[in-house]
């Protein structure tokens, strides 16, 4: 009975760190890490390299006590178990530097079986080892607090188990990329859902006729899907910045007497009564804008790019901000292009069918990303790499959003769009509830 007893535990551990692995991790899996750093963290030290010569001082104590002097390793000063791995907070000796244990992630992932090694320094001398238990991007679960805010959005999970945060305030313009059944149109929802409730103007160009984002309009203050219409909405929206800038300088004429902290160069310092509501352009498929079917369209998309480029040059101290999607994006697509990209300072690199994609997206971010961006397998969509303020890149996978969720959202909060008077001539017209369309039959 014993015998049985204990193959029923074993498999009984066994599915649940198949289908809860974050229930397994917490049970069972994180003692059993804890165990193992402990029994082997000298010998992983030293196999790894990060461990340093003896001091001065401890020479001479073991000449006098007749022992053999032994190298230094770093101090673990405490242990963190979260749900997704350890966190260990690390003590380095004189002479150490965070790219060591940089680049020896890879040899204590397989010295301690965990499945992800993430290094951070802290302040001088001290760093952070995260590990990660399990693949934390194979089923996607949100943080409890992910830190979500006005213009922050929680879109995804990063490798190492944190929030990946949208944050428009510091990230203000944003290109995704990605190929068909990559996952691209998810993260688009999931960032418009957790905008929604926001008090925050969207407003979209979809020149695939609004498939992606005509159902949304009862949350979108303006919507455009033809090339002519998204002409006149860039031209309204940058009339729009303009009359913000010009509210900023009105609210910049002081008095001598101001107090210093009255004195603004963008709306976020100007008083709440008068400050103007923040405005989200996303456009997806912006290969459509820069396409030419004819010599006449030549004109047209100049003037679509100039007013882009624009927006994105200015944009962000009007409080006006771009989400850029495609499927490509580069010099290919004609002039202006690469001037654009420029300004686009968020990247997110979804599976892409060739190289020159992801070089294109994240070549100027790190190289190692572009390497990592065309290993996506297409079973993981919504797997993404992602530029990080901070610097660097993470590999990231947004949960999955369906379009019904997306939509119900932003009817829930359909009393939360804003009035633009500028903009009143693009506000879509929802369909009302319930209202089916039905196609005539085709001719016999």
């Amino acid at each position: 009975m014993s015998l049985i007893g204990l193959v029923l535990i074993v498999v009984g551990l066994g599915v649940l760190r198949w289908r809860r692995p974050a229930w397994y991790w917490l049970g069972f899996g994180s003692l059993v890490a804890l165990i193992r750093i402990r029994a082997s963290f000298r010998s992983v030290m030293e196999a790894c390299g990060l461990t340093e010569p003896p001091s001065r001082s401890r020479l001479w104590i073991a000449a006098a006590t007749h022992r053999e002097p032994v190298r230094i390793m770093p101090g673990i000063r405490w242990v963190r178990i979260t749900r997704s791995g350890l966190v260990l907070r690390l003590r380095m000796r004189p002479g150490q530097e965070v790219q060591d244990f940089e680049a020896a992630t890879e040899r204590l992932r397989h010295s301690w079986r965990m499945h992800g090694v993430h290094v951070r320094a802290l302040k001088p001398g001290y760093l952070e080892v995260r590990l990660i238990g399990y693949d934390v991007l194979r089923r996607v679960v949100m943080p409890g607090k992910p830190g979500a805010g006005l213009l922050r959005v929680p879109v995804a999970v990063c490798a190492d188990g944190s929030a990946h945060l949208r944050d428009f305030r510091a990230t203000p313009h944003e290109l995704v990329v990605g190929a068909t059944e990559s996952g691209k149109s998810v993260y688009l929802r999931g960032l418009i859902k957790g905008l929604a409730p926001q008090r925050v103007a969207l407003v979209g160009i979809d020149c695939k006729w609004g498939v992606e984002l005509a159902p949304f309009a009862r949350r979108l203050s303006a919507l455009a899907v033809t090339p002519d219409e998204a002409g006149a909405l860039l031209d309204a929206l940058v009339g729009e910045m303009t009359s913000r800038f010009e509210l900023v300088c009105a609210a910049q004429n002081l008095p001598a007497d101001a107090p210093l902290d009255a004195i603004t160069s963008d709306i976020w310092g100007l008083p709440d009564d008068i400050r103007p509501v923040p405005l989200v352009l996303f456009v997806d498929e912006i290969a459509e804008l820069f396409l030419l079917t004819s010599k006449a369209d030549e004109k047209r998309r100049d003037h679509l790019v100039t007013q882009l480029i624009r927006l994105a040059q200015l944009g962000r101290a009007a409080g006006m901000y771009l989400e850029i999607c495609g499927q490509r994006f580069g010099s290919e697509l004609g002039p202006g292009a690469t001037s654009l990209r420029a300004q686009l300072t968020g990247r997110v690199a979804h599976r892409v069918n060739d190289e020159g994609s992801a070089k294109m997206a994240l070549g100027d971010v790190s190289p190692r990303a572009v390497g990592v961006v065309t290993a996506i397998a297409p079973t993981r969509p919504g797997t993404a790499v992602a530029a990080l303020p901070t610097g660097g890149f993470a590999r990231i996978r947004a949960p999955f959003t369906s379009l019904p969720d997306a939509v119900a959202a932003c009817a829930k909060h359909a009393h939360m769009t804003p009035d633009l008077s500028a903009l009143d001539a693009f506000r879509p017209v929802p369909a009302p509830a319930g209202a089916l369309v039905e196609l005539a039959p085709e001719p016999a």
